[in-house]
Parts: structure tokens; sequence; C-alpha cells
């Protein structure tokens, strides 16, 4: 028997396994994908928010802060790109004028640092492709932008290395009360533990239904996007919100830590027979259209014609309007209904669950006297040219360059394939080691990630995956074989 399961491994779950690794405790994460942060945690906007837009006195707005003080001392610790660049929610008419002083009163109670109310000039010095119809902003500089799929492994490759257990395409089917805790049936098994967390995202309604009374709804939202290459990357400095409306915080347009510029989200119902079909996560011409006219409202001169890529995400807005953080059952904790500031919030989010949890089991976990917390990483563009002499040769797979676009080295791609939760599919490295990431989107170097994949996990090329299960690339081989 476990002590600890954690159900769903995006932001919220993998902080939390991360966090349970401390303990002397038997944990084991399941998740329904064959990768991690496969839902809303690698299709958002990589914002870490300041912490200015949550209501007061409530969760959002109380973990929101603390968590971007958490997470950015765990990006430096695990290795995760992250920069501090501020935000900037731009007013365009007397009216708007008047919410964001009333954003800055709420930050303020809210406890976010350094907050200021900029007017025109001010404004236009910080950014100035912006349009002359704004009117002033207001600043957060405590903002940041990171690497969200690459938090989240790093987060639950953290937790693995320090004795967390992880079942991947293991998606829950049941749970049932036992004798000293629960029995989970997945699609894959069947598992035994005295305590759950439930972090299953989008999900996380029709886990918790399974042993407690309905007491909030998950209606989930698809958001669109642009990623726009790295020439347009300069374009703004800052994160560039609109003021937020009654259908979320806008659309936005920020730099991105690899260099890219991102533009989005809208906000779209998604139908919950659509989600892990695949239908969730398409892009719409009219979707893309809106956001594209709402995006020149900000930047008027705005060159999506560089669009490498179009993707969307789905978030898990719920019918309470703040984060559902509740023991559900006796040693059942919900982690749930976590949407926008989900992603800054999550590391909070772990440490409030294990509170509850504890509180609930009546126990103070006892910690382990060793703890592994630091991850260390090979990025080999980022290497002085000592560096990466060295280190070719030590090993001459970082020698040739496979991803020309982004200048990943076969060696990198080689030890992404070999990390602690080893990927199954060609954007499980790419999230690992941004391999396929850049302007051709892996038109140059998908063959040969195909290759190397398939020759460290011992397979033939035609079981690779291009990402979730069923995405098989290859249907047989041609021209005699070869």
């Amino acid at each position: 028997m476990y002590d600890v399961i954690v159900i769903g491994c995006g932001i919220v779950g993998a902080a939390t396994a991360y966090e349970m690794s401390k303990f002397k405790l038997k944990t084991l994460i399941l998740e329904a994908e064959n990768d991690v942060s496969l839902g809303a945690t690698r299709a958002n906007s990589a914002i870490m928010h300041a912490g200015f837009d949550p209501e007061p006195g409530s969760l959002m707005a109380k973990l929101n802060v603390e968590g971007a003080k958490r997470a950015k001392e765990l990006c430096q610790k695990l290795s995760v790109h992250y920069n501090q660049i501020g935000s900037l929610v731009v007013a365009f008419s007397p009216e708007e004028l008047e919410l964001i002083e009333l954003l800055y009163d709420r930050g303020v109670k809210n406890g976010v640092p350094d907050l200021e109310l900029l007017n025109q000039e001010e404004l236009l010095k910080k950014e100035p492709n912006l349009s002359t119809k704004s009117l002033g902003a207001l600043y957060a500089p405590t903002a940041a932008i990171v690497n969200p799929w690459e938090f989240c492994l790093a987060l639950a490759e953290t937790a693995v290395r320090n004795g967390v257990e992880i079942a991947l395409s293991n998606r829950v089917t049941a749970i049932d009360k036992i004798e000293n805790g629960y029995e989970i049936t997945t699609t894959k098994s069947t598992y035994q533990t005295k305590y759950i967390f439930n972090a299953a995202g989008v999900h996380s309604d029709d886990i918790h239904n399974l042993i407690a009374e309905p007491n909030f709804e998950i209606t989930p939202k698809r958001g669109e996007y642009y990623l726009l290459d790295k020439s347009e990357g300069t374009v703004v400095n800052h994160v560039i919100f609109q003021c937020p409306s009654s259908i979320g915080k806008g659309v936005l347009i920020s730099p991105t830590v690899h260099g890219n510029l991102v533009v989005g989200p809208n906000s779209e119902a998604v139908q919950h027979a659509d989600l892990d079909t695949g239908k969730d996560t398409g892009n719409t011409i009219a979707g893309l259209k809106g956001v594209g006219e709402l995006a020149r409202k900000s930047v008027p001169d705005l060159n999506l014609r560089q669009s490498i890529r179009n993707f969307s995400g789905v978030r898990a807005n719920n019918s309470t309007g703040d984060f559902v953080l509740q023991e559900a059952a006796v040693g059942f904790i919900d982690l749930a209904g976590v949407k926008s500031p989900g992603l800054t919030s999550a590391p909070a989010i772990a440490l409030y669950g294990i509170e509850m949890l504890e509180k609930s089991a009546g126990e103070k976990f006892i910690e382990k006297e060793s703890f592994i917390d630091s991850r260390e990483k090979i990025v080999f563009q980022e290497l002085d040219l000592d560096e990466k002499n060295t280190i070719i040769s030590e090993n001459t797979d970082y020698g040739r360059v496979i991803c020309r676009c982004e200048t990943i080295t076969e060696g990198e791609i080689r030890a992404a394939a070999n990390s602690p939760i080893p990927p199954v599919s060609v954007d499980g490295i790419k999230r690992r080691c941004n391999a396929g990431m850049g302007r051709c989107q892996g038109g140059f170097c998908g063959p040969r990630v195909v290759e190397i994949l398939a020759d460290e996990l011992h397979k033939s090329p035609l079981d690779i995956l291009q990402d979730r299960e069923g995405s098989y690339i290859l249907v047989e081989a041609t021209k005699g074989g070869h």
C-alpha cells in the first residue's frame, strides 16, 4: 500500500509530488497521459503573475503572491528557464484608467511589491511599439516568464530522483473506500493508498465525484495562441496585458524565455466530450483572427505573418470562481479548479494541500535526512567556447548539432531520452531539450530525432510516437526497407 497517491501530473501534481518527496512516505503519481505536463501546463501564456488580479481574501490572491516567490526560488534551484521581465496592464480609455487604479489597490492589499501607475509618456518610453492610443498602465516589476513544461518536468523529475514512483498512461476509472484508505482502479492496474491528492486538472471534478458528493463543476475553456518567430521577440520588452474583463485577462503579448513572442489567448467553452480527443485543443480560423485583431489594439504593427506555430490550451474554469482546495473525504484532498494564476500558484498550492492532508490524517509527516534539491542540465548553446570544447572532448555526441534552429546537439537529445522520466515521443524530447521548437518546427531535425529516440528506447522507428498515445509517425518501411 502507498502512503500517498497524487492523481495528475500537470504543474500542481508535479509541485505536490516534489514537496511530498521530502518526507519518509511511499508516494506514487498516477498520470492519464504518456508524459507529464500534457494538459494546461504545456499550453498557456507561460506567465508568472505578480498577483494584482485576484480578489483580496481569495485563495487565488493568497497563493499567487506566495507561489510567485516560491516559483522563482525553485526555478533557480532546478535550472528552469525563468526571466523576471515585469508586466504592464495597458489602459485605452478613462474607464480603463480607473480599472488599473483598482488593480493597483487590489495588488497592494494582496501584498504585491513595487507596483507603479505609469502615465502615457512613461509607458511609451518603456514600450515604444505600443499603440499611441494607450493612456497609461499598471506596472508590476515582479511578473516573470518561464518555460512551463520545463518547470513541471523539473519538479516531477526531482520527485522521482527522491524516490517517488510515477505510472504514466494510467487513467483513473474508479476509487473505492477501503479499510485504512482507498483503492484506485486505472486503465492498467489497481493501487491501494492511505491518502489521495486530486490534481487532475480539467477532470478534477470527475475524480472528486468518484468518492464524494459533487460540490463544484469544471467548465473547460479553450484559449488559442500564436507563437511568433524570434525575429519578433523584441517587439515588446514586458508582458503586455489588456485590461481584464468578464471573460478573463484578455489577449496578451509577451516575449518567451526562448526569445520568441507569444500572442493570445481568446476564451471559448469546450465540450466535455472533446476532452482528450484532440478536438479540445484545435485552432480555428475565426478564433485566431479574433486573437490577432485584439492583439493589434496593443501593438498595431504586430506581424502575425511571422507565426511559426499556432496552439491552444484548455483551462479548468470552475463554478466557484476560486481554486477548489478542500478535504473532500478523510485523507482525500482536492487541488482542483486551478486556472490562471495556477502556474504561478502551484508551489504554494502544494504546500497548502500538504497542510490540509496532515490535518485530515491527524499526523505530522517526517522529513527525510537527505533530499536532492538541485537539477543540473546541459544547454549547449548557453555554454561558452571553452565549456563547449570540454564537453565535446568528453562526449562527441555534443559535437553534432541535430536541431539547427535551436542549436540542440545529439548529446542533449540522448540525455533527454535517458532523463528520470524518459520520454516516449518526439514531442517528449522537444519538451525536455527544445529540439524541434524553432522556426522549422522539426521539419529538418524530426527524422533524426525519431532515429535517436528509437535507438535509445531500443524500439523500431515505426513504434515512435509524435506525442500522445496512438500518434504514430511512420507506417511502414519503404525503398526496400532502408
